[in-house]
């Protein structure tokens, strides 16, 4: 379905270059990485707020910028969105972005939610920690990332593939925190203790360590909280044995990533791109995000909604999204050559 939309948008986008580069001035060429049904009200209504049409073609993160690259100077795109900072980095790399000054930006994201140039911001955050067996497991021997690599929890830990865009930034964040010889043993130590090869996604690992497979688990904080407040009794009755907590980096706080976008290098409609990137940043779009896909609110004077509040009263990295995400190359080697599948 997803395919679909997108090879229709395509033959919109391209037929009509013409008109999207500006009849009237009210469009706006979104290429996004997220494929969440809940961002359609957004659209909706920053649509019924200024009167700018949004134009959206989906596809994966690297397929999006694969996208745009072949494009080249003629690409409709004005503003890119995805969920991980390594794709925005790596979209940056290939010379997709340029960067911009904006008030608003700059007054509501934290500078280290932002790539310093301007070239992308996030504007709401996922943290990835661990969700925990509480029978089995004391709070104090997860409370640090270093702790997981220990011989006390070999045969112990299920977690995802080494090439999931999460734990690539994760691991960037070590790399940019320890060093890589560190983290090299770090991610070593971390195959010795897993109780399985890494299959499925990051609800897999958590429902594996309800299920008695494993004890802990390395999961994005929204996959949990999607659990433990979902429709799904079964899932929900997972959350009661299984908790999350959120070891500290370096002693510093949490790890945390972010979904977010940049302003296309060749945006025919920079001006409107410039406006939705600061209508996702608002207060009322990083609470809709947060209140729909459990994501922490960017800004620190957008309280959480429920269900995520529950959950948001943590530390959190202060490590710019910028320094982990251009780890991602570096950790792909390391987690590589330590035989994490």
């Amino acid at each position: 379905m997803i395919w679909a939309a997108t090879l229709a948008g395509a033959a919109v986008l391209t037929g009509c270059s013409g008109q999207d580069k500006e009849a009237d001035g009210q469009v706006v060429n979104l290429y996004t990485a997220r494929h969440y049904d809940s961002d359609q009200a957004l659209y909706d209504r920053f649509t019924k707020e200024t009167g700018i049409k949004i134009n959206r073609i989906e596809g994966k993160a690297d397929e999006m910028v694969a996208r745009m690259k072949s494009e080249g100077a003629n690409s409709p795109a004005d503003l890119f969105i995805t969920a991980d900072a390594g794709a925005l980095w790596r979209a940056q790399q290939a010379g997709l972005f340029q960067p911009i000054q904006s008030a608003t930006l700059n007054e509501r994201i934290p500078a280290n939610l932002r790539e310093p140039g301007g070239n992308w911001y996030g504007f709401t955050r996922r943290a990835r920690v661990v969700a925990y067996d509480a029978a089995k497991v004391k709070p104090e021997e997860i409370d640090d990332y270093a702790k997981l690599a220990t011989p006390r929890f070999k045969g112990k830990i299920c977690v995802r593939s080494s090439d999931s865009v999460y734990n690539l930034s994760l691991v960037g964040a070590l790399i940019e925190s320890w060093g890589p010889e560190k983290t090299g043993e770090w991610a070593k130590g971390i195959v010795a203790n897993m109780a399985r090869a890494p299959e499925g996604g990051d609800r897999d690992q958590i429902r594996a360590v309800g299920a008695g497979v494993c004890e802990v688990a390395i999961t994005n904080s929204y996959y949990y909280i999607r659990l433990a407040s979902g429709d799904d009794a079964k899932d929900r009755q997972v959350t009661e044995k299984v908790k999350l907590a959120f070891p500290t980096l370096g002693g510093k706080g949490a790890h945390v990533n972010i979904s977010g976008g940049g302003i296309a290098k060749n945006a025919p409609n920079k001006d409107n791109a410039v406006k939705l990137l600061e209508f996702f940043a608002s207060a009322d779009s990083q609470k809709h995000i947060s209140a729909n896909n459990n994501e922490f609110p960017a800004s620190p004077d957008v309280a959480a909604p429920p269900p995520v509040d529950a959950y948001a009263n943590f530390v959190a990295n202060p490590m710019n999204v910028a320094a982990f995400a251009a780890r991602q190359p570096e950790a792909q080697s390391l987690m590589s050559a330590a035989g994490w599948r």
